[in-house]
């Protein structure tokens, strides 16, 4: 089969095109012909490499996938061959104590499909049959490849781990990223007004289209924390949705209400930063993290995605063989939405 993969860490020059082998199905597990994948900024970071990584090499990224089933091993119920299926990146052992409680996604084994095992940018890929969701013509292979790892991600943690109701106010840290874009539509879906602090007045325009209903431009509103403030009659938002991390914390500190929640299921802006430890006690602050969610989760967001009440945001495709073009651009800030390689 064709793939991406790389056998060093580095920057996108890293990445080959070319043959590995074709993989086999096992007990309970399904082959997918993969025609879309999609990127995270997981791809970067493992691309990159960190301390204390080991991966077996050659190792090809890629959490997102969608393709159709060509393959079935024993012990498979449920899926037909030619079966159109998007892929869960959850890999749980489905044995322990999480799993038996149906928490896949803290499974005492889990993996992150292309992070600590080879993922979707390929052509041929065998997973269990647990990580399959089989979905309608009615929608496409890039946007369910899109929707996937996003829309599950932000969901755990707004509707499950957040707890968020409607009517309530939200504060979205970016405008224009997978999982931001997610965020806004499953806030709204939720009946939240939605705050939304973007770069530039180009992202902001998306999420204004995606239904934000209060736009503050960090490039000339430089205390954005404050403009949130005085936007909410001095109360604050009940939730803010922070994915950054250490540029950012501190003003998301400052956003949210006495005894309002931060969300946060990533550091694009850096992992370690300080906190002033008197905010979270004087105004009773939770901080929730989130990554991922179990599969009842994934398949109650992929449902509203296929009844096309949330809609993934597309920035731009590529063909497989042009996946380094796709990770500069991500890697350089400028999409508006999800990067899609088309298999």
């Amino acid at each position: 089969m064709k793939a991406v993969y790389f056998n060093r860490h580095g920057g996108p020059e890293v990445l080959e095109y070319g043959d590995l082998p074709d993989p086999e199905p096992g007990p309970g597990e399904v082959l997918v012909r993969l025609r879309a994948a999609a990127l995270n900024h997981v791809d970067l970071w493992v691309r990159v490499g960190w301390p204390g990584l080991d991966l077996r090499m050659p190792h090809v990224p890629g959490s997102d996938g969608a393709g159709e089933v060509v393959g079935i091993g024993d012990d498979v119920e449920g899926l037909s061959v030619g079966d159109r299926v998007v892929v869960d990146g959850n890999l749980s052992c489905g044995e322990c104590v999480f799993c038996r409680a149906g928490q896949d996604h803290l499974c005492l084994k889990w993996h992150l499909l292309g992070e600590t095992v080879s993922g979707t940018d390929c052509e041929l890929i065998a997973l269990p049959r647990r990580n399959l969701y089989r979905f309608p013509e009615t929608l496409g292979y890039g946007e369910a490849a899109a929707a996937a790892l996003v829309f599950l991600t932000a969901w755990h943690s707004l509707i499950t781990r957040g707890r968020l109701t409607a009517g309530e106010t939200v504060l979205v840290i970016g405008a224009s990223g997978g999982v931001n874009t997610a965020s806004i539509q499953v806030a709204k879906l939720a009946g939240a007004r939605v705050f939304v602090v973007g770069s530039d007045a180009h992202k902001l325009e998306l999420a204004d289209q995606l239904g934000a209903d209060v736009l503050i431009n960090r490039s000339t509103e430089r205390d954005w924390s404050r403009a949130v403030y005085m936007a909410t009659e001095k109360r604050g938002v009940d939730v803010v949705v922070d994915n950054v991390g250490r540029p950012t914390m501190a003003s998301s500190m400052r956003s949210v209400r006495k005894g309002g929640r931060i969300l946060t299921v990533g550091n694009t802006g850096g992992a370690h930063y300080e906190i002033d430890h008197r905010y979270l006690f004087a105004k009773h602050i939770s901080i929730i993290g989130s990554s991922m969610g179990p599969r009842s989760d994934f398949d109650q967001v992929m449902a509203l995605v296929v009844g096309g009440r949330l809609h993934p945001v597309i920035d731009e495709s590529f063909p497989l063989e042009e996946a380094r073009r796709a990770h500069e651009r991500l890697g350089a800030g400028h999409q508006m939405g999800k990067i899609v390689l088309e298999i």
